[in-house]
């Protein structure tokens, strides 16, 4: 049958449509607060009392509400003009259909969004100047609530890991480690930690651990190993870099994230620390673990976005 509005028959289904709390989840579900992967912060549309006639205002509030979050998570919806009192709401599976459709592309942590917006380098923990052994950092971000934390992953927020080298670590220049520390680095590329994936932008080197499909609602209050690049080549292959993982609470509970980075010289010239030889092939210069946040924005109409409200670097060690 047609559904028109002002049919009262149209309470209960509109009101699933709206705020189905499970699978076929409602509006509400996904686009407002939500539960775990789904919750973007966005404000509820008001379901409706049993027995009450459904007005055009209403079934429009839920369009326009799919739409807004179709043009954020970059889905194509059927198109749907507004209604007027007396219209046939047309398909209802056509509805059900776009809704799973958004719920699924929210739960996924929005990948196709592009109303996104990269901060500048946050936290910049430097090594020493000439270093052997490992560079070891912590940095984390802080949420203003665990809502915020899981909106900001939900609606296409990542926590970026960019790893570069700074400094020579030859007393005349670049080092021949130096040379092939940024060949790891450049394998790494960005690291982006995800609500339910990671990603690594750079190609290259030997990656020995790339836990691609662990995000954000994934992680634990223990580190999780996310990427290991070690590298190919001769005399360099005990050489690599780390990212881990952990936040202070269960998902949902969390407010921090923290990333812990590590880079190991485990070449066996490492054993030459005298800074006075001439030993400036073996050395490794300056190397920075740098912090990043791809924030979410406003600009596909939300009405809200997230990001980090302080970031801080816990640790930083040369050995």
């Amino acid at each position: 049958m047609a559904y028109v509005a002002g049919d009262k028959i149209l309470d209960d289904e509109y009101n699933v449509f709206v705020n189905n709390a499970t699978s076929p989840y409602g509006y509400n579900h996904f686009a407002g607060t939500g539960l775990g992967e789904y919750g973007l912060g966005e404000t509820a549309i008001a379901v409706v009392s049993e027995g009450t006639t459904i007005k055009a205002s209403s079934w429009n509030a839920l369009f326009t509400g799919m739409d807004t979050i179709g043009a954020h998570t970059g889905d194509t919806l059927t198109t749907r003009s507004a209604v007027s009192a007396g219209d046939p709401i047309t398909i209802k599976a056509a509805v059900a259909t776009d809704l799973a459709t958004l719920a699924a592309s929210v739960a996924a942590g929005c990948p196709n969004t592009t109303a996104v917006s990269t901060s500048s380098t946050l936290q910049a923990p430097a090594s020493s100047s000439t270093w052997y052994g490992s560079f070891v950092t912590q940095v984390s971000a802080t949420f203003a609530s665990a809502d915020a934390m899981r909106f900001f992953f939900n609606a296409g927020g990542k926590i970026r890991i960019d790893p570069v080298r700074t400094g020579n670590g030859g007393t005349d220049g670049v080092s021949g480690k130096d040379t092939a520390w940024d060949s790891i680095y450049n394998a790494v590329g960005n690291f982006d930690i995800a609500a339910t994936t990671c990603l690594r932008s750079g190609t290259g080197e030997t990656q020995t651990t790339f836990a691609s499909t662990t995000g954000f609602h994934d992680l634990t209050t223990a580190y999780t190993t996310l990427l290991v690049i070690t590298d190919a080549d001769y005399p360099y292959t005990s050489n690599n870099f780390k990212i881990e993982a952990k936040l202070d609470a269960a998902p949902g509970s969390a407010t921090v994230i923290t990333i812990q980075c590590t880079s190991t010289d485990g070449a066996a010239d490492f054993t030459f620390t005298d800074a006075s030889a001439d030993n400036t092939a073996y050395r490794n210069g300056t190397h920075e673990h740098r912090l990043i946040s791809v924030d979410t924005t406003t600009a596909s109409g939300l009405a809200n976005a997230y990001a980090p409200s302080t970031t801080n670097t816990v640790s930083n060690s040369t050995s």
